[in-house]
């Protein structure tokens, strides 16, 4: 075929020029980072951790500022609750009521209670004679002579105003017809009317009654009508367990509760009150339910990721910072430079870092730190622990760089020694301290949330990934809400995870022998 044909045939396209194996043109030249990110993403793994960790991003910063809620809102819901509400007792031993300006101390009670077990009508204490009437069961007027001097009783005349007082001669009056059967009586020309339950009224209107149950209340600021009162003594007596009273405040149901070693009886309140709405299942409002304290999960799980990746960086730009200096330094001037700083590191490297946040933490706990400069100071103590890897990676590199040429150069050119540390030295580092960096990222965000998970950490109302799963804080959460910590421990596996990942496919990215 001639070269016209040839050249006819490529104009008409059916082939395209074959090149020869040494022709230049087939040579395609990549810059340094370009080659870098063709191996990079070449690695399926470093792709999948690099796609997580722009999730988890998206997720924490972004998803906070689109979510309705707060970190640290917190949601109510209305529910009957069993509340303590008093305490009843069946007075079964003698109460005492002491005349105006008389005495009746409790050595003298001692003697009356020994002198009405025995059935005797006087006895003799310190010189003075007193003698003992029975005027109704379980009923005695203990006198001095003709002159009455106590009251001795087990049913208890009560007013109808709590805040009145029962005087001595109408108590007496009362518990005698009570005790003895009698529907009336009279006290200074008054009748009074005695019904069968303890009633006490005058010319129809109650003025007090008498019960043997002391009803104490177990809320403060309430007391109990006779109303009351009764339909709690009438429930006793029928030996039932629960009742239902009406007054003012609406209608309510009592459960009563019967302690033998006590024999008492607890009476509780069925009321409904708005409570913190704590573990609710995930639903419409709550996509993953709300957490112990009544805060939506999702909003927490998303703040808390923003904690957990700032406090991660933070820690590391710290480290690095350090690194980078000391390390420099260290690599570039050698003899006794390098052997100080070098002691420095073994010494960090000999103090146990993990005893020393949780000693530190507990006395922030003790001094009461506020929970913004707790975190500071979390970051900051991380941060310190954290660059001696970093400086003896960055001294390694520099002592084998500054022997090279280059390095020759820059002295001969009289570059001044920080730049030549810092622009010259430092940059040729960069692809390994990325890598380290990168690889520190994960372990520090699983220290910040085994701190945090300790209770040593962030704090409440701070969230972060750590204390969100301190709220499991026993088996019956662990095993019934799985919605408070599961996701929590995922995107904390799934961040550091991701992490790894991307260090994996940096280190690769960045060795020159790599053939893929």
């Amino acid at each position: 075929m001639s070269d016209e044909k040839k050249m006819n045939h490529q104009q008409e396209g059916g082939s395209q020029e074959h090149l020869s194996l040494n022709d230049d043109r087939r040579v395609k030249v990549l810059s340094p980072g370009a080659l870098v990110a063709k191996r990079f993403f070449r690695n399926r793994l470093a792709v999948v951790g690099l796609v997580i960790l722009a999730v988890m991003f998206v997720f924490s910063f972004i998803g906070g500022v689109v979510s309705p809620y707060s970190q640290d809102e917190v949601f109510y819901r209305r529910e009957f609750q069993s509340k303590e509400y008093a305490g009843v007792t069946e007075n079964s031993s003698f109460r005492y009521t002491t005349a105006e300006g008389q005495s009746f101390t409790g050595m003298v009670q001692a003697q009356f209670m020994m002198a009405a077990t025995k059935g005797q009508t006087s006895f003799t204490y310190d010189g003075v004679t007193y003698s003992l009437a029975e005027e109704g069961e379980d009923f005695y007027v203990i006198s001095q002579g003709t002159t009455p001097v106590a009251l001795a009783y087990k049913d208890i005349v009560n007013a109808e105003d709590p805040s009145l007082t029962v005087g001595f001669d109408f108590q007496r009056a009362a518990l005698k017809a009570y005790t003895n059967g009698e529907q009336s009586f009279t006290v200074d020309g008054t009748e009074y009317t005695v019904d069968e339950h303890g009633g006490i009224n005058e010319a129809g209107q109650p003025v007090a009654y008498i019960s043997r149950f002391v009803v104490q209340s177990k809320v403060s600021g309430v007391t109990f009508t006779r109303d009351f009162k009764e339909q709690l003594a009438e429930t006793i007596e029928n030996d039932s367990d629960e009742f239902t009273y009406t007054n003012d405040e609406g209608t309510f149901d009592y459960t009563l509760e019967y302690d033998a070693d006590t024999k008492s009886y607890s009476v509780r309140q069925e009321k409904e009150t708005q409570v913190f709405d704590t573990y609710s299942e995930p639903s419409k409002a709550h996509w993953l339910g709300t957490d112990r304290n009544g805060m939506d999960m999702l909003t927490r799980l998303m703040y808390g990721g923003r904690v957990s990746l700032v406090i991660g960086f933070i820690v590391v730009i710290i480290s690095a910072v350090l690194g980078i200096i000391l390390g420099g330094v260290a690599g570039y001037f050698g003899g006794w430079v390098d052997n100080l700083i070098m002691r420095i590191v073994d010494v960090f490297y000999c103090i146990p870092s993990m005893p020393l946040i949780i000693i530190m933490g507990s006395a922030m706990d003790g001094m009461r730190v506020d929970p913004t400069m707790r975190m500071l100071y979390l970051m900051l103590v991380l941060g310190f622990l954290g660059w001696p890897g970093i400086a003896r990676m960055v001294r390694g590199q520099i002592l084998s760089l500054r022997e090279q040429e280059f390095m020759t150069a820059t002295e001969a050119c009289g570059i001044s020694i920080p730049r030549r540390i810092f622009r010259h030295l430092i940059p040729n580092v960069i692809p390994q301290l990325i890598v380290i960096c990168t690889m520190s990222l994960g372990s520090t965000i699983i220290t910040e949330a085994t701190l945090s998970f300790l209770g040593l950490g962030v704090k409440f109302p701070f969230a972060s990934w750590g204390n969100i799963i301190n709220d499991v804080s026993n088996s019956f959460v662990l095993t019934n809400y799985w919605f408070v910590w599961i996701p929590a421990g995922i995107c904390l596996l799934l961040t550091v995870l991701g992490f790894n990942f991307v260090g994996d496919g940096l280190r690769d990215a960045f060795d020159p022998k790599m053939k893929r």
